[in-house]
Order: C-alpha cells, then structure tokens, then sequence
C-alpha cells in the first residue's frame, strides 16, 4: 500500500498588492503528524485554503496522493479530510445528524455511513452525546464533532487549521488528546497552530513558515540539534538563597554547565552543553553539593527558541 502524501509545488497566492504565500514549496510523505508553525498573519490558512481548493493559487500547484488538487479536484480531495477554521453546526442537530448530512455531501454510501459516522464519534470521544441536540455543546464539544466531520469519509490525509484555537485549557488538552489518537490510524496529518507545546506534544516533524515562506522543515529532534548548536537552558530552583561564593565557588565549575544568569536569590538559569546525557550529570552534581535543589526543568522547549530565533530574524 502506498504511503499517503501532500505536496506544495512553487505555490504563490497574493491578495492585490499583498502576498499571503511566496513561492512555498512542501512535500510530506507517510504516516505522522506534521506542525505547520508560523506566527499569526504568516500565511498558514492561505497555504490551507489553497491546498484544499478552497482558494485558487496565483501561481503553483499541490497534489495529495500525486493527484493535482487544480487540475484534478475530485480525485485528489476523495483522500483527505479537512477542518479550516470552525465551521458552525446546525445548532438543532444532533452530531449523528449532522455527521449524516456531511457524509450525504461526501458521496458516502449509506452502508458506509452506518459504520463510518459511529467510528468518527467514537475517535473524537463523543459517541455517548451521539443523540444530543448540539447546541446545547461547549465550544470543545463542537469542535471535536467538526473534526468528527473530517473522519467522517476514513481519510488518508487529514488537514487541521489550528483546531485547539479559541478553545479553554480544557478544550484544548482534549483536541490534543485527539489528534495524539488519530495518529495511531495510519493517517498522514497537517496540522497548523502557532501554539508551539500544541505543536511539540503531537507532532512529529514541523514545517515553519513566516511572511509566506517556508524556513525549514524537519523532525523535532533534528530541528532543535540544527539550531541550538549543542547548547540547552534550564532552570534550577534552591529551597533557599544561593550565596555568591556557593554560586562562583560551587555551581559554576560543574562539567557541561557553560554559563549561569541569576534570576532571583533562589533561582539561576543554566546554559548547559550537550544532550539529556549531560544534563543528567549537571543534576546529579548540583544534588549532590546539598544546597536545596528543589526544582531543574528547561527554561522553555528547544522548539521555542529555535521559533523565536527564525520569526525575529526575518528570513
């Protein structure tokens, strides 16, 4: 069987004067989860919307499963499942109904409806609110039937317009919790988000884009080696102050510590060279120097600074 795959060939769309996406190319290919990062206004639903023949290109094409979304619309769209922004729902639908209605649309014959629209309700953990009225739902609830929406046709591709946004920390952890199931589907899955722990706790590879042009793209572990130059911080906490003898003396001669910033009397952060490894044996050293150590985690995610690193420059 072949591996499911989207491709984004030279693709430019500009609105007037302004160019949303600037000559963007993408291809992807396999069973993952795919973060498509970019800040807000970076092109990344323009790039959706395209990719879906929602929006004609200016210039470019993109094919899912090596068909031409442009040229050959039907075909090529039959493989994937789509979510652009939140869709609302009937409100006095139930999700059963609603799901039928999608399908119908779809082309989804009814003995394929019978087991599919059960099965996607099942997978966005809504099954036992099968039957209830939906505009009675939160705002999570209805986007987990909108991704149920996307199911509905057992898609090989999948395509998510930042689906946790606008929703509470709630709503959020339960798309997460999706999304994090629907990989073990055998599907390939790009989802866009500019929320960067979104993007680190699903995803397998990232593809970030700013002012409409891709930066890189890559696997998680490979981006953050690339970037960080074999350099990690972390924050360290004490139950009590840290002296600036105990500080000059004692913490910064540890092995693999490369340099130490003062937050407060009971806190410093460490710039620590290497991997988990070294990091492992900087723990180690500082419990074992009895000054209190209640706390060492990073200062933020690897993916956060490499995100930060690329949007200020500007490339």
């Amino acid at each position: 069987m072949t591996a499911p795959s989207l491709e984004i060939r030279e693709l430019t769309k500009s609105f007037g004067r302004f160019t949303a996406v600037d000559g963007l190319s993408l291809k992807v290919e396999g069973n993952k989860c795919v973060g498509f990062l970019g800040p807000n206004g970076a092109g990344k639903t323009t790039t959706l919307k395209v990719l879906t023949d929602m929006i004609f290109p200016t210039r470019g094409e993109c094919f899912l499963n090596g068909r031409s979304v442009q040229q050959d619309r039907k075909r090529a769209l039959d493989a994937a499942g789509v979510l652009i922004e939140s869709p609302e729902i009937y409100p006095s639908l139930t999700p059963f109904q609603a799901l039928e209605m999608v399908a119908d649309l779809r082309g989804v014959d009814a003995a394929e409806r019978r087991v599919r629209i059960p099965e996607a309700l099942s997978e966005v953990k809504m099954a036992e609110w099968a039957d209830k009225k939906v505009g009675k739902f939160s705002k999570g609830m209805k986007q987990r039937i909108n991704i149920a929406a996307a199911l509905v046709s057992d898609p090989e591709i999948l395509v998510l317009d930042e689906p946790a946004t606008g929703l509470d920390p709630r709503g959020m952890v339960e798309v997460r919790d999706i999304v994090r199931g629907l990989k073990r589907r055998n599907r390939l899955i790009l989802m866009s988000s500019h929320i960067l722990p979104e993007v680190t706790d699903v995803c397998d590879e990232v593809a970030l884009i700013n002012r409409g042009k891709l930066l890189f793209y890559d696997t998680l572990d490979n981006i953050t080696a690339r970037f960080s130059h074999g350099m990690v911080s972390v924050d360290v906490s004490f139950a009590g102050p840290v002296s600036d003898a105990d500080l000059s003396g004692r913490v910064q001669p540890i092995a693999n510590i490369a340099g130490v910033e003062r937050l407060d009397p009971r806190r410093l952060r460490l710039s620590l060279k290497g991997g988990l490894p070294e990091q492992s044996q900087v723990l180690r050293a500082l419990a074992g120097l009895d000054l209190g150590l209640v706390g060492f985690q990073e200062s933020k995610s690897a993916l956060e600074e490499v995100y930060l690193s690329q949007i200020e420059r500007g490339d």
